[in-house]
């Protein structure tokens, strides 16, 4: 490994919880790979600044200032875009601000990438602290998500980038809207190792069952030729039950001496509305694709330097 790795820090006011990380990951991750840690701290456009954040901590301690507020998963790729275009290349880990990705497990994290080189490594979900409720909704979400798009998500954030795919991974368009479901639609390599989730160090979490529901949707719309596609045999499946129901109640009717009753006329009819409702979202799906496609899409690599006001070095 290089005697240099990069930690992009996403981050929106929590500036007591980030110097709280700092603090930890000088307590328990071991000196050697400490002081080849370079921090990078992505501000989204916090409406507070810090007062102090703790020194010496691993290599530097920069931050990145955004003109506006981005949201979590494009102030990432923002993060990562600047990264690339830097000349020397280095593996990158991309963890939260909370505590939440704890920092003993960078060590984890590193020596899984030794092993599969080339991989980004991601932190598999073990074990979880949130409320039941959220788990409940998070495990719903996965059912969801494995169901539209054919492809399992059991990891977030935390992971490692080794050197050779960052800049690749930065000219990944859909990093913009999720950044686990980008590196699964870029088709790098990726890995995953099991670790337990934190506790928050400082402050409340802004994860909500709102915010959760869009961090999904976007999830989801990373994949959205997959999506569309069983969407649309979803549809393909509904007209023909509905062909089949139509078709056992008029050979019912005509062909049989069986007693037909009143209401089976009022079902033919529920029968014809869900052919025409499956016609017009295979329809929709088709237009949304079509229109998917066309659109020019962000490149975070290219156009990351929109967004960036300045950067600041701690030390």
């Amino acid at each position: 490994m290089p005697d240099r790795i990069n930690v992009v820090i996403p981050l929106f006011n929590d500036w007591l919880a980030v110097g709280l990380l700092l603090e930890r990951i000088r307590s328990v991750v071991d000196a050697p790979l400490q002081n080849r840690l370079a921090f990078l701290i992505v501000d989204d456009c916090s409406a507070i600044n810090y007062d102090t954040l703790p020194s010496g901590i691993g290599k530097s301690l920069s931050i990145l200032r955004l003109y506006r507020n981005v949201g979590h998963q494009k102030a990432i790729a923002l993060g990562l875009a600047y990264l690339a275009d830097q000349t020397d290349q280095y593996p990158t880990i991309v963890m939260d601000s909370d505590g939440e990705d704890r920092p003993e497990d960078i060590v984890q994290l590193v020596q899984r990438g030794i092993e599969k080189p080339g991989h980004v490594v991601f932190a598999h979900r073990a074990k979880r602290h949130e409320s039941l409720t959220f788990r409940v909704f998070y495990t719903v979400y996965k059912s969801v998500f494995r169901l539209l798009t054919g492809k399992v998500i059991t990891f977030g954030n935390f992971s490692l980038i080794p050197a050779t795919q960052l800049r690749k991974l930065a000219h990944v368009s859909e990093i913009w809207n999720n950044y686990p479901g980008g590196v699964i639609r870029s088709r790098l390599p990726y890995t995953a190792v099991p670790l337990e989730r934190g506790r928050r160090l400082a402050g409340e979490s802004k994860m909500n069952f709102v915010s959760l529901v869009l961090h999904g949707l976007s999830a989801v719309s990373v994949l959205i030729d997959t999506t569309a596609v069983r969407l649309a045999l979803f549809c393909v499946m509904m007209v023909v039950a509905s062909i089949f129901g139509i078709s056992v109640l008029l050979y019912l009717k005509f062909f049989t001496s069986t007693s037909i009753p009143g209401w089976t006329s009022y079902l033919t009819f529920s029968f014809l509305i869900v052919i025409l409702q499956a016609f017009l979202i295979s329809l929709l799906l088709v237009f949304i694709v079509l229109s998917y496609r066309i659109q020019p899409q962000f490149i975070p690599a290219r156009q990351f330097n929109d967004f960036v006001e300045r950067v600041e070095r701690v030390y």
